[in-house]
């Protein structure tokens, strides 16, 4: 893991076309800006997870009918 210092106002990029700028930090929180393509999808880290395990579920249901439906 790359870690960087930054203070409120300045960036970081990622490659050309990501950038992702430090709004405010006050206390234990950071709000960040994140400007990328609308191809790129962006989610909090727990709700990355959550729709893992909801495919990860989803796939297992498949699973399940179509074996089902071989019988």
């Amino acid at each position: 893991m790359l870690v960087l210092t930054r203070k409120n106002g300045e960036s970081i990029k990622i490659s050309d076309d990501i950038e992702i700028t430090i709004i405010v930090s006050k206390n234990d929180q950071v709000k960040i800006g994140i400007k990328a393509p609308k191809h790129v999808e962006i989610y909090r880290s727990e709700i990355y997870e959550q729709i893992l395990t909801e495919n990860q579920q989803a796939s297992k249901d498949i699973s399940s009918l179509l074996n089902f439906l071989k019988k």
